[in-house]
């Protein structure tokens, strides 16, 4: 489903390479996790993907289903199935949870295609999602993320992943600043969003999220490129012996 190949980024304004050739292939169904020290490159891969200002790619590619996100619009993107759930979600003043998820949703309808979801459709299969998750009704009813706490932003980004329904969802430090139960409720509303035509691309500092989203395979990287792939029980010996010994063992 996603697949990378040789990528190499800059930032533009410093010119700093960040990504020294990043291969990377995320089948469909799987939950890959990629775990490193601060400065490996883990967020700027999110951001690439996603579209994001400020990089510069110098080399290679990243297809999803074949197709070149690296030359598509962020909006494309996330119409072609890209979700990326932020480190630090944002607040937006003034719009309605329900307002901001229905303008989502049928944007993105509309840019497959698809026939818009009238307001009826939008509650029913709304309140359908929350109540999976877990979400409390009046949550619905707030204008986005304003005031909520960082389990309740978190859980709201998975709720629009559910509305949304991608096919390839990047979850960028997503337990970051989150206590053991907010961590383990957006965990399980992940898991149920899990299925055989969606794959996940988690990535982390901690083990302890991967305690509750078990993944498939879980990558290493540093110094801007995927240096050591391995099942679950490779997060397990980082969580244990640090990333010294395996750094030590690919430099």
């Amino acid at each position: 489903m996603l697949e990378i190949k040789n990528l190499h980024v800059k930032l533009e304004d410093e010119d700093k390479q960040i990504l020294k050739g990043v291969e990377l292939t995320v089948p469909a169904g799987q939950v890959h996790a990629i775990m490193g020290p601060n400065g490996s490159g883990k967020s700027t891969l999110s951001y690439v993907l996603s579209g994001r200002d400020g990089y510069e790619v110098t080399e290679g590619q990243a297809t999803l289903d074949g197709e070149s996100l690296l030359e598509m619009e962020p909006e494309e993107r996330a119409a072609a199935g890209l979700f990326l759930a932020f480190q630090y979600p944002v607040e937006i003043p003034g719009v309605g949870n329900m307002t901001f998820l229905r303008t989502a949703v049928n944007a993105q309808r509309k840019a497959r295609g698809e026939e818009e979801l009238s307001s009826a459709e939008f509650l029913k299969l709304i309140r359908e999602k929350a109540r999976k998750l877990k979400i409390d009704a009046e949550m619905l009813k707030r204008p986005v993320n304003v005031g909520f706490s960082g389990g309740e932003k978190k859980r709201n980004e998975i709720l629009q992943m559910a509305m949304l329904e991608p096919r390839m969802c990047i979850l960028d430090e997503t337990d970051s600043g989150l206590d053991v139960d907010a961590m383990r409720l957006v965990a399980e509303g992940v898991n149920a969003l899990r299925s055989p035509d969606r794959a996940f691309l988690v990535i982390t500092h901690y083990q302890r999220l991967l305690d509750h989203i078990r993944p498939d395979v879980v990558h290493i990287m540093a110094d801007g490129r995927i240096v050591r792939t391995g099942g679950p029980e490779l997060a397990l010996e980082v969580e244990q012996n640090g990333y010294g010994d395996l750094l030590a063992e690919v430099g």
